[in-house]
């Protein structure tokens, strides 16, 4: 797959997808003769999981770590998976964080209707 067609899949611009090479976070990505950019579905499965991450807030350093350890192989699994298990906690807590912060909107909201109510 050319660049073009995994921006429409992965819905990332061509940009992001020529910086993210850049920045190393894809690596190995073939050419063709011509030297075009040829994507292979392995590729677009890790362009998915960068989203991913990036989405769940890990910081483009981090990705760039997890990637390089992504590209050494089984010899990295534990270090992958201790990145992992981190980015989860740190996840786990701002979703407490969250919730913690939506009852107070919930509670303010709960409180306008009443105030409604007495107004009418």
């Amino acid at each position: 797959m050319y660049i073009s067609e995994i921006s429409k899949i992965s819905g990332l611009s061509v940009h992001t997808l020529r910086y993210y090479e850049k920045e190393g976070l894809l690596e190995n990505v073939t050419r063709n003769d011509s030297g075009r950019r040829v994507y292979s579905n392995d590729d677009l499965v890790w362009i998915e999981w960068i989203q991913r991450l990036k989405s769940t807030g890990m910081s483009l350093d981090e990705i760039r770590q997890f990637s390089s350890l992504r590209y050494l192989g089984d010899d990295s699994i534990s270090q992958r998976k201790d990145m992992l298990i981190d980015h989860s906690i740190k996840l786990k807590s701002n979703i407490q964080k969250l919730r913690e912060e939506l009852s107070v909107v919930d509670y303010k909201i709960k409180a306008y209707e009443e105030k409604e109510k007495s107004l009418t």
